[in-house]
């Protein structure tokens, strides 16, 4: 069974999407989106530098933007069989903005939806975070239960638990201080360069924003099983999916029972879209033996390609449960203590 899966904020490097802007139609697909989004993401994706796409109103669009028109460069390329590719594909997911991504390759959103929202996320993001001195820090390493304790007791969030032995911490920079100065026992603290504390209670501004935005869209029904970063389940309804887009902003993203789910259903291939590398770095160290690919230039098609036609089959021919959490009895991951 084959999955696609979508990065998240961080993962943007300069320069990372001129190769894919020398393929036919790219440029103009992605000049579309930034009229959408109300900014240039195809200088932002080619020639800014690291400072510009590090700005939360403009990595978040370049993110979503980077997946939509790389998927349709997968899709040209991997199609096997006269089959469409997502017919092929069993699953998609997205680790925080890039759920956005994930439920427009799920056709909850349409592409010019999708971006339009990224937007405001971006901008409500940007605006909550200039409100407070906040940040995130990821713990590396370290007894589980000892770090979520350490994060408790120092009022931090763990606002995204990754799996493969990484937690990201989030607060105000007073409270990243003392966990610096404090760490866990055997565990790492290293501090991200983010603007703010994202998927806490700083980004409720941003929800309020966002909700506001939600209620002029009407999303369709998954065309293929979407998986939550709330909880690492399937979610079947469109309206359902909008709503946890909304909340999801100030609400912890646990891709360690995403990775799960993907063990329960069976996966065995992962195709990370561009900018690609982050999740394919947890998978290695959390889906033991299931084969990854980071889509990193058009010169990994041709692998894409090979990876479609061993793993890919109709979805009528894949078992997956639409609702249930995973099995308790589902294999176990196996954690590590590098960074992705």
């Amino acid at each position: 069974m084959l999955v696609i899966v979508a990065p998240g904020q961080g993962s943007q490097a300069p320069g990372f999407l001129s190769p894919w802007l020398e393929l036919p139609g790219l440029v103009d697909r992605l000049g579309r989106l930034s009229e959408v989004a109300g900014t240039d993401l195809v200088a932002h994706g080619t020639v800014s530098d690291a400072e510009t796409i590090k700005d939360t109103a403009v990595a978040q669009p370049l993110i979503v933007g980077s997946g939509l028109v790389c998927l349709s460069a997968l899709g040209t390329a991997a199609t096997t069989e006269g089959a469409p590719l997502l017919d092929l594909v069993g699953a998609t997911a997205g680790h925080s903005v890039g759920e956005i991504t994930a439920a427009a390759i799920a056709e909850v959103l349409t592409d010019d939806e999708a971006t339009a929202f990224v937007r405001e996320r971006g901008l409500g993001m940007a605006e909550a975070s200039a409100a407070a001195a906040t940040g995130m820090s990821a713990v590396v390493g370290g007894e589980p239960v000892e770090v979520l304790s350490t994060l408790e007791s120092l009022g931090l969030t763990a606002a995204n638990n990754n799996g493969a032995g990484q937690v990201v911490a989030a607060g105000t920079l007073d409270q990243l201080s003392a966990l610096s100065d404090a760490p866990p026992a055997r565990a790492r603290v290293i501090p991200l360069q983010v603007a703010g504390a994202f998927h806490t209670r700083h980004m409720q501004p941003a929800v309020e924003r966002l909700s506001r935005h939600a209620r002029e869209l009407a999303p369709m029904d998954p065309s293929l099983p979407l998986l939550s970063n709330a909880d690492g389940r399937v979610v079947d309804d469109g309206q359902e999916v909008l709503r946890r887009l909304v909340q999801q902003v100030s609400s912890p993203v646990r891709w360690d029972l995403t990775m799960e789910t993907f063990v329960s259903m069976g996966v065995t291939g992962l195709i990370e879209l561009p900018p690609a590398g982050t999740l394919v770095g947890l998978a290695k160290r959390g889906l033991r033996g299931v084969e990854t690919l980071a889509l990193r230039t058009p010169d990994d098609l041709d692998e894409a390609r090979r990876m479609v036609r061993d793993h890919g089959r109709p979805r009528d021919a894949v078992a997956t449960d639409g609702s249930a959490h995973p099995p308790t009895q589902s294999p176990r991951l196996h954690p590590q203590e590098d960074t992705p």
